[in-house]
């Protein structure tokens, strides 16, 4: 007998979620093993709810939120990038010009796929809303 489940498929479509990922621009390739911080707006400060790397795709293995977990509110994503190109050799400035790139956005629609991109070099990002 198959486990019964708490939401329809009807339901599951109507989830939203947020996913992200990273490219290298200097290199034209995903970047990987980024570390990237969420929080949430909470008050007046922003409250990390986890910490995830992006694999080799650099995207995360699984959405940063879905589902329940999934909610309108201000959050914050925290790419540390300079590590990234440490580890891929690039020529940085000391200290690095970009070290940690935050990127601050709102979910206003719960059933909605936000996406939100970091293309980056050690000198310069771009972001975006994405699909």
């Amino acid at each position: 007998m198959l486990p019964e489940r708490s939401n329809t498929i009807a339901e599951e479509i109507q989830m939203g979620q947020l996913t992200t990922h990273m490219l290298d621009t200097v290199s034209g390739k995903p970047a990987a093993g980024v570390r990237v911080d969420l929080s949430i707006l909470d008050g007046d400060r922003y409250r990390l709810i986890k910490t995830v790397h992006t694999n080799a795709d650099g995207r995360t293995d699984a959405p940063l939120l879905a589902a329940a977990a999934f909610a309108p509110g201000r959050y914050e994503l925290v790419f540390h990038v300079a590590e990234h190109f440490a580890r891929q050799g690039a020529q940085q400035a000391t200290p690095p010009f970009l070290d940690q790139i935050p990127l601050r956005f709102a979910i206003a629609d719960a059933v909605a796929h936000y996406h939100v991109p970091l293309l980056a070099t050690p000198w310069s990002y771009s972001t975006y809303r994405g699909s």
